[in-house]
């Protein structure tokens, strides 16, 4: 059960939460209570005919249209229809998840002027394993992600589509809902306002690749190592001593990952007094330079995300305990309490976090291919050409450095920041957007590309270490190797090279070399 409370959301908590479909979330007693203070004031406002924008007002461009009080609940439910004007394919299920729970977590904070039986009824859908269907596209990052948060609130209405998480199947909203013995939700003032104004696509995206970009760093090095073990590298550009005269967090961390994973190597010793190499290829020797670079960069993003994660970004904001200002005394004499118009929904927080974190990603990827080329390459290996003994008949793992330099390509197009561009919305009102959610489904895919990449370096080192046999790795490489070992044999003849990779990208996405190299050196930086 994660107890939501507005301040407490952890990257790891909302990340496990999101994917586990069996996960149940609650609401913290104090945040009911904040939300109900807000709300008592809201209500009183409405009752002294306060003019409070996006409640007793239109939205964007219509602020100044005042909205009859009999008319306050179409008001909403009409925002929530005409918003929902979403295009592309369907967000994936973990990310519309992520979305709920972040959206349960910001109103929970008590700033919204929600009530709280509204917020209760998302913990009872979200609860039920329901999950709507959201277009991934249409929003602009600024007054939030307003055009999926809308479809997420359609179906709390019992409008538009949903996923059934047991069953795997999309039915009507109001078949969901009935299903699962839950009555359509209706908005009252404020409300729809309140569930539409923030970064909660673009925050949902942010934590699930955080998450998994962290454990992909470790696993960077990993590959690494192996491919050092492979083409028969040396450890000595790993030497701490090096490393302390440029000290990098994340460079120390890489570099000092890289020693320990190559510890006690027999392929390594075996050639140390009689190489006639000097050093090794940058892609080799300069790995802990460029992934602890990345690793300092996705640490960045971290801290933004877990930011993010815990704010209120919706907009007016309700603050129960404060006196009016005296240039609003006229404004609000009547009753206690501020609401302040501000803009806590835009989205550049996140929108140069995820362009940041796809430059690291895609830098990971780039330098992962690289050595993946090393090994295939007779030329520069001193292996067998493309892996395979029997080249010719045998084309070996030409193509897998095929498949790793596409991907790597399409993720330098894809790093291309969206946040340096904006297009103005609502009649030149909200005339700088960030462009968040675009930033952040392009760093989707580009951690998706960069895991196959690093996925296709592990299965390529597997197999230039068998050509050293009996000779052993180090102890963690090995443990990596026998990992991979067990799942993808030996490639002796010309086989499916899809099927191997997609056995190696699930080890990967499941976290079983990780695992069995840290069960075996322990915990790696």
């Amino acid at each position: 059960m994660l107890v939501l409370n507005g301040n407490s959301l952890s990257i790891s908590n909302l990340y496990s939460t999101a994917i586990n479909s069996k996960t149940k979330i609650s609401l913290a007693p104090s945040a009911k209570k904040a939300m109900q203070r807000s709300r008592s004031l809201v209500e009183k406002w409405l009752a002294s005919d306060e003019v409070i924008y996006g409640v007793t007002t239109g939205f964007g461009e219509f602020a100044n249209v005042r909205i009859p009080h009999d008319k306050i609940e179409q008001l909403q439910t009409n925002l929530i229809m005409s918003h929902a004007a979403g295009a592309g394919d369907p967000l994936p299920p973990e990310v519309v998840r992520a979305m709920m729970i972040l959206r349960i977590n910001a109103l929970a904070k008590g700033f919204s002027g929600i009530r709280p039986e509204t917020v209760e009824f998302i913990v009872k859908f979200f609860n039920a394993g329901l999950v709507p269907v959201v277009p991934s596209q249409g929003s602009v990052g600024s007054s939030g992600d307003l055009v999926q948060l809308a479809h997420l609130v359609l179906s709390f209405m019992g409008k538009g589509k949903t996923i059934n998480s047991e069953q795997s199947t999309i039915i009507n909203s109001l078949a969901a809902l009935k299903k699962a013995k839950l009555q359509p939700l209706t908005l009252t003032a404020k409300e729809g306002l309140a569930l539409i104004n923030g970064t909660q696509m673009m925050t949902a995206f942010a934590t699930l690749i955080i998450h998994e970009s962290l454990q992909l760093m470790k696993l960077a090095d990993i590959s690494c190592a192996l491919s050092v073990e492979a083409l028969k590298g040396t450890d000595t550009a790993f030497d701490e001593r090096i490393h302390k005269l440029r000290p990098y967090k994340g460079q120390l961390a890489s570099a000092k990952n890289l020693r320990n994973l190559m510890t006690h190597s027999e392929i390594r010793e075996s050639h140390r007094h009689n190489d006639d190499r000097v050093q090794d290829a940058y892609s080799l020797r300069c790995a802990p330079q460029v992934h602890g670079a990345s690793r300092d960069a996705l640490e960045y993003v971290a801290s933004k995300v877990e930011i993010e994660i815990n704010s209120a970004n919706d907009n007016p904001l309700i603050f129960p305990n404060e006196k009016p200002a005296r240039s609003e005394a006229k404004h609000q004499h009547r009753v206690g309490g501020q609401h302040l118009e501000g803009g806590n929904f835009h989205g550049q927080p996140m929108a140069l976090a995820m362009d940041f974190a796809a430059i690291a990603l895609s830098e990971l990827a780039n330098i992962s291919e690289r050595r993946t080329e090393r090994m295939v390459n007779g030329a520069l290996s001193r292996l067998p050409r493309f892996l395979t003994t029997n080249g010719g008949l045998n084309s070996g793992l030409m193509i897998a450095q095929y498949t790793a330099a596409s991907l790597v390509s399409e993720n330098k197009v894809l790093s291309h920041p969206a946040s340096v561009d904006s297009i103005p919305t609502s009649a030149n009102q909200e005339d700088h957007n960030s462009m968040g959610s675009i930033a952040a489904q392009k760093c989707w895919r580009v951690l998706k590309n960069a895991q196959t990449v690093i996925a296709i370096e592990l299965m390529t080192a597997a197999q230039g270490i068998d050509f050293h046999s009996p000779l052993k790795c180090g102890k963690g490489t090995d443990a990596a190797y026998q990992t991979i070992r067990k799942t993808i044999p030996h490639l002796e003849e010309d086989r499916i090279l899809h099927d191997d990779i997609q056995k190696a990208l699930g080890l990967v996405k499941d976290g079983s070399v990780l695992k069995s190299v840290e069960k075996k050196i322990g915990s790696l930086q």
